[in-house]
């Protein structure tokens, strides 16, 4: 009978033959990690949802090409607990990028960004054109979520909505984003800026939505910067009074399909934003001011002014007394009247 190989000389062998064929994967994984699917890709844009998980990623980059197995970036990812760190967004990969690198892309959120200017004075309505213009959000969408009173109390705002809190400014922003990602950036740029002023608006003694619903009225009433504080003045001045405001702008934002000719009849209708019905501030912002008009109503110039009227030149004409008013009224009126005859 042969004799028994001992049990010693049998486990060292294959010890010996685990070890290596453990190092040989571990090598070869490695190699996987850092070498692209291809030497010669091209850029490709690669989108990434809302709430997509790793397994549908990653299986999409194989069938795009640009990683040659799923299941070695999948397992790489959860060794190293990045499974759940994707974010969502627009990326620009290349299969030339190693898995490692493209993992790394992915979990750092380094998507393309588009640049969109959000013009001062713009209101909620018209930056949620331009930003589906821009391909970034659905319009319905955005203002949906812009007039939900219950994100508004999120940022502890009591207004009707976000209207006056979307501050305008350039923003990059990835395709992908939710509406209330865009608003989130938006509203935390806001109370960026309006920080410095806190203490000032306790002087004033006016409250954050009084302050920013003003500026918004003095933001559509003027485009020249040197005005804010002359047309702040007045209608400050006006509130102590008890007078009513009696801004067209105000007019304008509380007319449904509203046409561009603001006529007679309109100054009468029955509307909480009606300056020349209601008394004191409408219930909220007409538009989103940028930071001049917010310190315009802060800081406002001191005048006993209380009436002002376009000198149809980008400029207004102030006065302290309803007659002098009518005055100016009637030279503007009558010199806007005759320019329109004449290039009739």
């Amino acid at each position: 009978m042969p004799e028994q190989m001992p049990l010693k000389k049998l486990v060292f062998p294959a010890l010996v033959l685990c070890l290596l064929l453990g190092v040989s994967l571990a090598i070869g994984f490695g190699y996987f990690l850092l070498s692209p699917a291809s030497e010669k890709g091209a850029d490709q844009v690669f989108s990434i949802r809302e709430g997509a998980t790793l397994k549908e990623v990653s299986s999409e980059l194989q069938q795009r090409g640009i990683i040659r197995s799923r299941e070695l970036v999948l397992l790489w990812s959860r060794l190293r607990g990045y499974s759940r760190d994707i974010k969502a967004g627009e990326y620009r990969l290349n299969p030339g990028m190693s898995p490692v690198k493209i993992i790394e892309i992915l979990r750092k959120g380094e998507i393309v960004t588009h640049a969109v200017t959000i013009p001062e004075g713009y209101t909620m309505r018209q930056i949620a054109r331009l930003l589906d213009e821009k391909g970034l959000v659905d319009e319905e969408a955005f203002i949906s979520a812009g007039k939900n009173p219950v994100v508004a109390r999120r940022y502890g705002l009591s207004g009707p909505s976000l209207e006056g809190y979307l501050y305008p400014d350039t923003y990059y922003f990835g395709l992908g984003l939710s509406p209330a990602s865009i608003i989130d950036t938006m509203v935390r740029r806001f109370f960026q800026i309006i920080a410095p002023f806190k203490e000032r608006m306790k002087q004033t003694g006016m409250s954050l939505q009084q302050v920013v619903t003003l500026a918004s009225i003095v933001e559509k009433e003027t485009g020249n910067a040197k005005e804010r504080p002359l047309i702040a003045s007045v209608f400050i001045n006006r509130l102590k009074r008890g007078m009513r405001l009696e801004s067209d702008p105000t007019v304008i934002y509380g007319l449904r399909g509203f046409d561009g000719n603001l006529k007679k009849s309109h100054l009468s209708e029955q509307s909480p934003y009606n300056t020349y019905v209601i008394k004191g501030l409408p219930p909220g912002p007409i538009a989103n001011p940028g930071k001049d008009s917010i310190r315009a109503v802060l800081y406002p110039a001191k005048t006993e002014y209380l009436y002002f009227v376009s000198k149809n030149d980008g400029t207004h004409y102030f006065s302290r007394t309803l007659k002098e008013h009518n005055r100016a009224v009637e030279t503007y009126q009558k010199r806007r009247r005759h320019r329109s005859q004449k290039t009739s």
